[in-house]
């Protein structure tokens, strides 16, 4: 061989090298877990790769890991550190920009959903559904504050910060965490509280799923719970002007036992409605509400019902007149009932209320042509007194979150409207609600908390093992 043959192998050694890797060894991962690993070719292979959203169907992974134990996860961690295979994580499968699912080894931790109570303390497993949370903790006579949608998962919930029914008087999801356990990029199971692993464990409150590692089971502070009154206020969309002007002004600074949203909504046709739960009596309600009704006008209909805790999150989550075991997806119950829904959506976290050329421009873009809805959330109360730096969530001087919500997969309208509002509303996002459109995206979702979950990425995951489009 001369000098110039040698040079031509060495230059193709590398490559070679690659071409003659083996591939990964599925069949092997396979023998090791406890729990199912479904790939391509399998029976159930594409019910498993689905997520919530059918807007992400086309995907299909290279394999999804029903994660029984820790355990189970540590070897699929090892498998894609051996193999250079992409990972990604899901608990309930409703990330809104589909990044609970990839090409890669998916990470489904849904069979560790276990739901434990003693002594005041919840312990959840990551992949438990928040209907069956809210169920099992209330034959203890207890709960947590979490979301309204019954399929979507504690982990992604409580790990961006967790908006829920019940945040203005119990704060968010995370603000209830005592201590969470997660399986790190080299395969380490840690418990994380106050006083071990606090930096992690400061990170798992709002610096948003799938960044730092694969949690597994959470401890929760409960509240005890009791009955409530739910209401819904609908009025014509001549008043939606000054529904969104009163709401604005009212919701942030009602007392900490009322929550209230407000949908401006253009689908089968053009609807205000205010509604939410207050922790009290129907009289007091009352008291509470006539003067935004007042300030807005007669209403269209009028809906205020006392209900049980339990019922009341079934209302919310928009399955009131089904079993706990039916508000599932067919498949995560034998009788689930609930429907996939294809959607996209954008977000606002506002720290200021609208003027009135605001107002105007929100309304307007909601009566634009399409089927679409603008949801704004009541925070203040109990969220509000946490410090925008005591946990990774920095919004807490937001007086409510704005979810702009559309059918369809068409992002025409979103990014019409929100640009819209970005003059009012700022930059600032809710990252539960990713958006993939969003550039400066560090900024929206993690404000000045940014940096430190930069320095919490780099010591527990510094080879970035986990890598989302918008990762920390």
């Amino acid at each position: 061989m001369d000098r110039r043959d040698f040079c031509r192998v060495a230059a193709l050694a590398p490559m070679l090298g690659v071409l003659s890797a083996p591939p990964p060894n599925w069949a092997g991962l396979r023998r090791k877990l406890a729990g199912t690993l479904v790939l391509p070719g399998d029976a159930g292979y594409d019910r498993s790769r689905r997520l919530f959203n059918p807007a992400f169907d086309g995907i299909r992974p290279g394999g999804v890991a029903y994660c029984a134990t820790p355990a189970d996860v540590a070897g699929c961690l090892a498998f894609v550190r051996a193999n250079g295979v992409p990972v990604t994580t899901r608990s309930g499968g409703h990330s809104y920009a589909g990044w609970s699912t990839g090409t890669g080894l998916v990470i489904d931790v849904s069979r560790m959903n276990s739901v434990g109570y003693a002594s005041g303390r919840a312990t959840v497993g990551a992949g438990a559904k928040l209907i069956d949370v809210y169920d099992k903790l209330g034959r203890h006579g207890v709960s947590i504050p979490a979301g309204s949608c019954p399929t979507v998962g504690v982990s992604g919930l409580a790990l961006g910060g967790g908006i829920g029914v019940v945040s203005r008087k119990y704060g968010l999801t995370c603000d209830v965490l005592e201590s969470v356990r997660i399986v790190t990029a080299d395969g380490r199971l840690l418990t994380c509280d106050a006083d071990h692993h606090a930096g992690l464990f400061w990170a798992c409150r709002g610096g948003g799923g799938g960044n730092f590692g694969v949690a597994v089971s959470f401890t929760f502070r409960t509240h005890p719970t009791r009955d409530v009154t739910v209401f819904f206020l609908h009025w014509p969309w001549a008043r939606a002007e000054a529904a969104v002007s009163a709401w604005q002004s009212w919701a942030p600074t009602a007392p900490d036992a009322l929550w209230s949203t407000l949908h401006l909504s253009r689908d089968s046709g053009l609807d205000v409605q205010i509604g939410g739960v207050y922790l009290g009596g129907e009289k007091a309600l009352d008291r509470l509400l006539a003067p935004l009704v007042a300030q807005i006008g007669p209403t269209s209909s009028r809906y205020v019902r006392p209900s049980s805790y339990q019922h009341a999150m079934q209302i919310m989550g928009g399955c009131s007149t089904l079993s706990v075991s039916q508000c599932h997806l067919p498949g995560q119950t034998p009788d689930g009932r609930l429907v996939r829904d294809t959607f996209a959506a954008k977000s606002h976290m506002a720290y200021q209320r609208l003027p009135t050329a605001g107002v105007r421009a929100l309304v307007a873009g909601v009566a634009r042509g399409g089927r679409h809805t603008v949801l704004l959330d009541a925070l203040g109360g109990a969220v509000g007194r946490v410090g925008p730096d005591a946990t990774a969530f920095p919004h807490r001087g937001a007086l409510f979150s704005v979810q702009y919500y559309s059918k369809g997969t068409d992002r025409t309208w979103l990014r019409g409207i929100h640009a819209d509002l970005r003059p009012y509303f700022g930059d600032h996002a809710y990252v539960n609600y990713l958006d993939p459109d969003l550039t400066d995206w560090r900024s929206a979702y993690y404000g000045q908390n940014a940096a430190r979950l930069a320095e919490v990425k780099a010591t527990y995951d510094p080879d970035r093992l986990f890598r989302l489009p918008q990762g920390v």
